[in-house]
């Protein structure tokens, strides 16, 4: 399962960015695309905080929790046998859309936001519904499902799946 979560978290990341590419090249220029009228847009905004655009400008702030989760994470990825496909899920979307917008806080020094509905203001990008998404299936997996995860043996850590 690693090896899947590992291919799994790329794809999302690439799917994120090739999505932002888009953002900088079509939707920027054009300020606003209406995908469906009333309902759906493409809207550009650099997003120099969280969500909400809180905590503006604080970029190795996030960038530092950011990485920390990460370390929990891999740390997880390790020691762990993942066994719940919810939990599994969940680990993936808010693994690939970390990962995503810390790319973005890198490389950019903001964030690209670019999707709007009509019933939502706040503009985000495909990350955030990645980890939105993946936060949600988190807890309900661990509020109503099984045990997910296991302790593997020193002898099971050292194969890795």
């Amino acid at each position: 399962m690693t090896a899947l979560a590992i291919i799994l978290i790329i794809i999302l990341v690439a799917v994120d960015q090739l999505t932002k590419l888009y953002a900088l090249n079509v939707v920027k220029p054009a300020g606003m695309i209406t995908v469906i009228d009333h309902f759906y847009y493409f809207v550009y905004v650099e997003n120099r905080g969280a969500a909400f655009g809180m905590l503006q400008n604080k970029q190795w702030f996030f960038i530092i929790i950011t990485l920390l989760i990460f370390g929990v994470f891999a740390y997880i990825l390790y020691n762990y046998k993942i066994e719940g496909k919810l939990f599994f899920a969940a680990f993936v979307l808010v693994a690939g859309g970390g990962i995503g917008n810390l790319i973005d806080r890198v490389f950019r020094g903001y964030v690209v936001d670019f999707l709007q509905f009509s019933f939502f203001s706040p503009v985000c990008n495909l990350a955030d519904y990645f980890i939105t998404v993946g936060a949600v299936l988190l807890v309900i997996s661990v509020l109503f499902c099984e045990k997910n995860i296991k302790k593997r043996s020193s002898a099971s850590a050292a194969e890795k799946e």
